[in-house]
C-alpha cells in the first residue's frame, strides 16, 4: 500500500489526567485496540513525543518515531511523521478517535486528488483535523507553518494545496468519538462492552 497509517501519540492528556496511551480496551492496550481495528494492510508508524515514547503498544507498529520536544501540538506530531515518511502518501489520524473503521480510512484516500497536498473532513462549518491525508510533499508547507507559529492543523485547509470535503452522511457520530476525559473514556468503555468486535 502506498500509504502509511500514522497515529499520534504525544499529546500532553492534561484533561484525561493521564497519558491517553495507557488506557486499555478490551484487555488490551489502546494501541493495540487501534492496530487491531485497523487492519492495516500497509506501514504503519506510531508518532509520541520525549516523555511519552515507546508505550504499551509501541512494539506493533512498523517503526516510532518522536517529536524533538513535547508540548508542541498536533502539527509538530503531522511534520515529524512527514520527515520520517517512506511512501508516498501519509494517513493521520489520533490515538484518541477509537471509532474510526477501515472503511473511513480507504475512503478518505480515494478522495485525495492527484492536485493536492493533503485533505481533511468536513462536517458542516466545521474543519476537521483528524483523520486526514497528506503527500510527502506537503513537508516543507507543513514545516513552515509550524515554524511560522501557525499551529493550527486544521488551518491548513485554507493554504494553497490543501483542502477539505465533506464527511459523507452515512457516517455516524460516533465516528467522532474523541477521548479528552475520563467521562469521554466511560462512556466509549460502556459502548465499546456491547458493541461486535468488527473491523469493518
Amino acid at each position: 500500500m502506498d500509504a502509511t497509517l500514522c497515529i499520534l501519540a504525544g499529546g500532553e492528556a492534561r484533561r484525561m489526567g493521564q497519558p491517553k496511551a495507557e488506557l486499555v480496551v478490551r484487555g488490551q492496550p489502546i494501541l493495540a485496540h487501534l492496530l487491531e481495528r485497523f487492519q492495516w494492510r500497509g506501514p504503519t508508524m506510531l508518532v509520541t513525543a520525549p516523555s511519552r515514547r515507546s508505550p504499551a503498544g509501541a512494539e506493533l507498529f512498523d517503526r516510532e518515531v518522536v517529536d524533538p520536544v513535547d508540548g508542541e501540538g498536533p502539527l509538530r506530531g503531522v511534520w515529524t511523521a512527514l520527515e520520517n515518511l517512506a511512501t508516498p502518501l501519509a494517513i493521520i489520524t489520533t490515538i484518541d478517535m477509537p471509532c474510526l473503521r477501515p472503511a473511513h480510512l480507504h475512503w478518505l484516500m480515494q478522495q485525495l486528488d492527484p492536485a493536492s497536498l493533503g485533505l481533511m473532513l468536513r462536517r458542516g462549518s466545521r474543519i476537521e483535523p483528524f483523520p486526514s491525508i497528506y503527500r510527502d510533499s506537503a513537508r516543507a508547507v507543513v514545516r513552515q507553518r509550524y515554524e511560522c507559529s501557525e499551529r493550527s492543523v486544521r488551518a491548513l485547509a485554507k493554504v494553497g494545496g490543501f483542502r477539505a470535503v465533506d464527511a459523507p452522511l452515512d457516517w455516524d457520530n460516533s465516528v467522532w468519538t474523541n477521548l479528552n476525559t475520563p467521562e469521554d473514556f466511560a462512556r466509549f468503555i460502556a459502548v465499546e462492552s456491547t458493541a461486535p468486535n468488527s473491523p469493518t
